[in-house]
């Protein structure tokens, strides 16, 4: 990648320090604690993660031996030892006296709420537990939870984890035929599902969509479970559909733990591309527990006694899974789930529902924060965030500008981010600030947490310097603990898709591009498909991105190629304007945009072509489905599956003024 590439987005010079008050009570507080921990980790990578796994894993037969690296990339760690997550996660809490602890305060979107303390929750995982075993669901099995964000998900996943049950989380918005194909590759025995879902004052009928999948196929589902939760009408199967609570009313709370091994599959989690059969990511329980551990511990710094704590994914996502059913509960913490849409019925939903739970580590996605900044600065200047002392980002790189917006408006200027960099691979945070330690660049996700060996290497896997003013390829150079596994059923496409690009190097590919600055810190591209090639400059969208949302009256931006005789890729830019911005003469408009990007950039990097529009294509979790922007740059008729969408009629706009 050359220097034009990386100029705009290593020109950023705005470094805010830790400040004092925070690094005073932080975990890790100062660079030297970090750099410490980064010595110890390279001086003797094995045991300082047996140590971490000692010092945060209640092990019911512990572990001799650390990391078995006989059969690469299928690593295993831990794997003599034993142990239970969800013990970990709840019992364990409630043994040490904070049972009657708020583990999940939830607030669905017509406004109704419930709270569970750490020993209801058990109560639940436990009754639950033993309903399944009841039901002939033993160790190993497979569990299908296709659920909206209410606390019961929750109780689902840490039901399967308790008596040793593989859970894989289908997100509720998938349609009907991708719950089948996902039901069918884990050759699923149950589905744990609900009536319907409610988001955005609609109904999502979640049981329809079951009943078309399994009427379709998978002969493997002996029951569906349903939870009461919309209250919308029905169909029902008889002897094969069984309503959750009343199923749970009729068991004990009494259902011991069931140890596994450490690399029992916790669960499945499917991946999704524009291509091909979705990816069944399998992790394990102990490493997997770790990661997410001390990611809560180190990143968020999280304080069990004092926090609350919300993550605004769902749980069909790996967010949800890491920082909303396991992370938390695993340290002990108060966490805020809701399950309805950011803006209903106004634009402060998010902002009241912090002031009203005391939330003090908001962490939610850039796409989530270019949206509400959208809106205007009035609607969290009506709330008081003043209990905030955290805020975090996930998902994608953050523009600068939205950064500094987070910072300003929803931080008031005292409150840390933390960009962080990981995936449904990685599990937990790879590449993050330590909030206590690192010094903050807008934009950048900073350094890797102690005992990740990351690094951004060329074609040949030759480390690029920091500083260099090059980009390349982001990748992992040794195994780490909570790292996936394989892909279920097929260990060659494992192989494949993450460790085939560098012959015997055994490196894991991120397939996300990255550079380095003078001061080592990381800072992500985008995508190895998400490049630009104009006329011989290789882009990242991100940066084009950036520059365009750096501009005062854009509130967000979706970048994009398509083909050009001429250029070969032409740039297309989609752009949301800020509120109050009503009534400009668009074609000057576009002028000064193109000026700007050429400005920030380089005339190389201007959009052949601006269109304005009132929303972009997103999933619920945030992300921008820029294949479909691609499709409608090109004129294309759309055929990829939109049944994850936020909102369809985004595309019918969007398409209607192509």
């Amino acid at each position: 990648m050359s220097d034009e590439t990386l100029e705009s987005v290593l020109s950023e010079q705005r470094i805010f320090p830790v400040p004092d008050s925070f690094a005073g009570r932080a975990r890790i507080s100062g660079m030297e604690q970090y750099r410490e921990m980064v010595r110890r980790a390279e001086a003797d990578y094995e045991g300082f993660w047996a140590e971490q796994a000692r010092a945060e894993l209640d092990w019911e037969t512990p572990f001799s031996e650390v990391l078995d690296e006989s059969r690469p990339p299928f690593y295993r760690w831990f794997a003599d030892g034993r142990l239970n997550v969800s013990y970990n996660c709840l019992d364990r809490h409630i043994e040490a006296g904070a049972g009657d602890r708020p583990a999940i305060r939830w607030e669905g979107e017509p406004g109704d709420t419930r709270t569970l303390t750490y020993r209801e929750l058990r109560d639940e995982a436990a009754r639950l537990g033993n309903a399944l075993k009841s039901y002939g669901v033993a160790k190993g099995d497979r569990v299908v939870i296709y659920m909206p964000m209410v606390p019961e998900a929750v109780v689902a996943m840490q039901a399967c984890a308790r008596i040793g049950a593989t859970h894989s989380v289908v997100f509720g918005g998938f349609s009907a035929e991708a719950l089948k194909d996902r039901i069918e590759d884990a050759e699923a025995k149950v589905v744990i599902s609900a009536d319907g879902g409610i988001r955005g004052g609609k109904t999502i009928d979640l049981k329809a969509n079951v009943d078309r999948a399994l009427g379709e196929g998978c002969p493997t589902v002996e029951r569906v479970v349903v939870l009461q939760r919309a209250e919308n009408p029905i169909d029902w199967v008889a002897g094969r559909d069984i309503w959750l609570r009343e199923i749970m009313a009729e068991e004990s709370a009494d259902c011991p733990p069931e140890p596994v091994e450490a690399e029992h599959p916790l669960y499945i989690l499917y991946t999704s591309g524009s291509t091909g059969k979705p990816k069944g990511v399998v992790h394990s329980s102990a490493g997997y527990l770790l990661g997410a551990i001390v990611s809560m511990k180190w990143v968020f710094d999280i304080r069990p006694e004092e926090d609350v704590f919300w993550c605004t994914a769902d749980v069909g996502w790996v967010t949800g899974h890491t920082y909303i059913a396991y992370g938390p509960t695993a340290v002990g913490a108060t966490q805020v789930m809701y399950e309805g849409a950011p803006t209903v019925p106004q634009p402060d939903r998010l902002w009241a529902i912090a002031e009203r739970t005391g939330t003090t580590v908001f962490y939610t996605a850039p796409t989530a924060i270019r949206a509400l900044m959208k809106q205007g600065e009035e609607w969290p200047a009506k709330h008081d965030l003043s209990a905030l002392r955290l805020l975090g980002t996930v998902g994608e790189p953050i523009n600068p500008e939205a950064w500094m917006w987070y910072y300003r408006v929803i931080g008031g200027e005292r409150c840390p981010i933390v960009d962080t960099w990981w995936q449904t691979e990685t599990v937990a945070h790879m590449i993050a600030p330590l909030p206590g330690a690192t010094p903050l660049k807008p934009g950048s996700c900073t350094l890797p947490l102690p005992g990740i060996q990351a690094d951004v290497v060329d074609e040949q896997g030759d480390s690029v310097p920091p500083g260099s003013g090059e980009g390349g390829l982001l990748v992992v150079r040794r195994p780490w603990p909570f790292m996936l596994r394989t892909v279920w059923g097929n260990e060659q496409r494992f192989i494949d898709t993450y460790w085939s690009y560098f012959p015997d190097q055994y490196l894991y590919l991120s397939e996300d591009q990255a550079s380095r600055d003078d001061d080592g810190y990381f800072w992500i591209l985008g995508r190895m498909d998400d490049v630009i090639n104009v006329s011989g400059h290789r882009l990242g969208t991100m940066e084009i991105e950036s520059a365009l949302v750096s501009h005062p009256e854009v509130a967000e931006a979706a970048v994009v190629g398509r083909p050009d005789d001429v250029k070969g890729t032409a740039v297309y830019a989609f752009v949301i304007l800020r509120a109050g911005r009503e009534g400009y003469d668009l074609d000057e408009l576009r002028r000064h945009l193109r000026e700007h990007v050429t400005g920030e950039i380089g005339s190389f990097a201007k959009p052949e072509e601006i269109r304005f529009a009132e929303g972009l294509p997103k999933t619920r979790s945030g992300k921008i489905m820029r294949r479909l922007l691609r499709s409608i740059a090109c004129g294309e008729e759309i055929t990829q599956d939109t049944s994850t969408l936020e909102d369809e009629e985004v595309v019918r706009q969007l398409q209607g003024r192509a």
